[in-house]
């Protein structure tokens, strides 16, 4: 019998954004793909050099994106008005909780 997670109830209440995370993370990749482009350009290494700069462009536009998105505000976030979701039942429990 898979095991299934009972929700809360409070989801959109207590519900975390992933964005700080990946700013960091896209802000780490920027830094070690551009010291990579840099590092293989002065060991003579042209190809490996272009492989991290083509990573270091792809990581930018990540970075651009989270920014935007940190920017927009919750946006997509539903308000204080918006009641909590009631839990989903199991199927034997219906009306205990």
């Amino acid at each position: 019998m898979p095991m299934r997670l009972i929700r809360t109830g409070d989801e959109p209440l207590h519900a975390r954004s992933p964005l700080r995370m990946r700013l960091g993370l896209a802000t780490w990749g920027l830094l070690w793909t551009l010291g990579g482009a840099v590092a293989f350009a002065l060991a003579g290494r042209p190809g490996w050099a272009a492989a991290c700069a083509a990573l270091a462009v792809v990581t930018l536009v990540d970075l651009v994106l989270v920014i935007r998105h940190i920017r927009q505000g919750p946006h997509y976030q539903p308000g204080p008005d918006v009641p909590p979701y009631a839990p989903i039942m199991e199927r034997g429990n219906r009306g205990r909780r």
